[in-house]
């Protein structure tokens, strides 16, 4: 008798401490991605909105995708190296498939901005969560409980109530379709943030795949589509310009990859540790809580939708914390 309490008393222990390192592995990649992107946002924003001479401006997008791919696979076959972690087995073709609906959904919604406003694209890309659900659930045969999809809508409806501003009635703009260029390419990026997700279930349910050998292969991938397009498009003779005129440049592009490789790691350990649902989570409230801080520490002012939305998102996220436990399969 004394044995069994002894043991389950052994076994509620082991439970509990896993679920403390779970929380503490989820806290430290959520905080890791959103101090790293919040950098990141920074120098793109910089490097992008900047005035360079008299009006020039950095419009080399897909240079930049390259860039970062580079600089991300550079990093991970570091770590690997130094790691000296088993072979990967998944076939290259998932790899290939995955990074091209990655860079796709990446390029659809930077596109999406010559036709909605920031704020549209924002919010469009707050749903990712949902497609990334439907699709795991589509392409990698995900079984999720019922209430897992309450949480995400929660979480998702309430970053939607706190990100929606509506538009001013002077600058509206009558397209006189349902659906214009900028929203149908918003549909296109979600989409194709699904599959992405749907694909990355499958290799981590079927390969076991560890974080940096996913991160080292979908970059190595990206860099081939990247660079086709580039050398396509004739961008990267521009650059090569551009560069020469502006050498400043090149250290906000380094310090870019810097940010960006750091926000992959903690990426693709979410998406080793929790999955791609989890994942996008983060990604999604991320924006919700950066904003949330300027809030906070500047003292703007917060609307009453803003409020009912932050309730929603912190009402999401602690149920998920609190009864997500429960495994899906």
């Amino acid at each position: 008798m004394d044995e069994d309490i002894k043991h389950s008393g052994m076994h509620h222990h082991k439970v509990k401490s896993l679920l403390n390192s779970q929380t503490m592995k989820l806290f430290i990649c959520f905080l890791g991605i959103f101090v790293a992107y919040l950098l990141f946002g920074i120098v793109q924003e910089s490097i992008v909105k900047g005035t360079y001479g008299q009006h020039d401006k950095f419009t080399y997008i897909l240079s930049l995708v390259f860039f970062q791919c580079i600089f991300n696979a550079i990093v991970s076959k570091v770590i690997l190296i130094l790691r000296k972690t088993h072979q990967d087995a998944t076939p290259s073709i998932m790899y290939a498939f995955s990074s091209f609906t990655y860079l796709f959904a990446m390029l659809a919604s930077n596109f999406a901005l010559e036709f909605v406003s920031y704020p549209m694209q924002v919010l469009g890309k707050s749903v990712k969560p949902v497609p990334v659900m439907l699709l795991g659930v589509l392409v990698a045969r995900k079984r999720y409980p019922l209430t897992k999809y309450f949480y995400v809508l929660l979480i998702v409806l309430g970053v939607v109530l706190f990100m929606y501003k509506k538009p001013k009635e002077s600058k509206v703009v009558n397209t006189g379709d349902l659906i214009g260029i900028g929203e149908f390419l918003l549909f296109v990026s979600l989409v194709f943030d699904g599959l992405t997700g749907g694909i990355q279930d499958k290799i981590r349910d079927k390969h076991k795949v560890q974080a940096y050998h996913m991160m080292f292969s979908m970059n190595i991938w990206s860099c081939l589509w990247a660079s086709i397009g580039i050398l396509i498009t004739g961008e990267i003779y521009s650059l090569y310009s551009f560069l020469k005129l502006y050498p400043n440049v090149i250290l906000n592009i380094f310090l870019l990859g810097l940010t960006g490789a750091i926000g992959q790691n903690f990426i693709f350990l979410t998406i080793e540790w929790f999955g791609p649902l989890t994942c996008s989570i983060f990604t999604t409230t991320r924006k919700f809580f950066t904003i949330l801080c300027s809030i906070l520490i500047f003292g703007n002012p917060i609307t009453k939708q803003q409020m009912f939305g932050t309730a929603l998102v912190f009402l999401g996220l602690f149920l998920e914390q609190l009864y997500g436990k429960k495994k899906h399969k």
